[in-house]
């Protein structure tokens, strides 16, 4: 087993995540928005996501999706067609009760990590990022594959949750000037709607 390659893995990985990015805006916004439970409810969501990745990864299903361009444009259009949806919710809503001044999370924290989750899960990016990446770090020559991705995947979802984490609880301190402005609530409504259609493009245009 080589240790120094699960290191450079982790490394590698902290880098990736905090690399400016769709996923770092989003749980900004939402930490912003609802204080920093409902940014880390959002994380683990966003992380757990991983999982399902890592699963498809570890047992191949990974090279199908990248092999299949029927398959792989139906999942991202459908991830595109959710983060729409997404975003007209945040603009049917009352801009007066975006920012949460106290800090204590007023949406559903299932529905956010739903939300989270179901974002990663219908990024297919991830999925062929994941079959782009891992098989670089395979560490040992006598432990089965599927058990060094799941290391693998474990130990990104943690270098991820860390970086994440540490953005919620900034967005949360951050709320905490902007509760003084009457008008945030309506520039982070526009902020969300922004981050939802700037995501479902990026997810559409992507080529694997």
């Amino acid at each position: 087993m080589s240790f120094d390659t699960l290191i450079l893995f982790t490394t590698a990985s902290f880098a990736l995540a905090i690399s400016p990015g769709p996923d770092n805006i989003f749980v900004l916004t939402q930490s912003v928005s609802n204080g920093v439970k409902s940014g880390l409810v959002t994380v683990a969501g966003l992380v757990s996501g991983c999982l399902v990745h890592t699963t498809l990864l570890a047992f191949g299903v990974s090279e199908i999706i990248k092999r299949s361009d029927a398959l792989f444009f139906g999942i991202k259009l459908f991830g595109a067609i959710y983060l729409l949806y997404l975003a007209v919710s945040v603009y049917k809503s009352d801009s007066s009760i975006l920012l949460n001044k106290k800090g204590t999370p007023k949406t559903d924290l299932f529905k956010l990590f739903k939300k989270g989750f179901t974002m990663n899960v219908l990024n297919p990016k991830v999925t062929i990022f994941f079959l782009a990446f891992f098989p670089g770090f395979l560490f040992s020559e006598n432990m089965h594959t599927v058990i060094q991705f799941y290391v693998l995947g474990l130990l990104f979802m943690l270098s991820a949750f860390i970086v994440f984490g540490t953005i919620a609880v900034l967005g949360g301190t951050i709320a905490t000037y902007l509760s003084k402005s009457p008008r945030a609530g309506v520039y982070l409504r526009w902020l969300q709607i922004a981050v939802f259609v700037g995501i479902a493009i990026f997810i559409f245009l992507s080529d694997k």
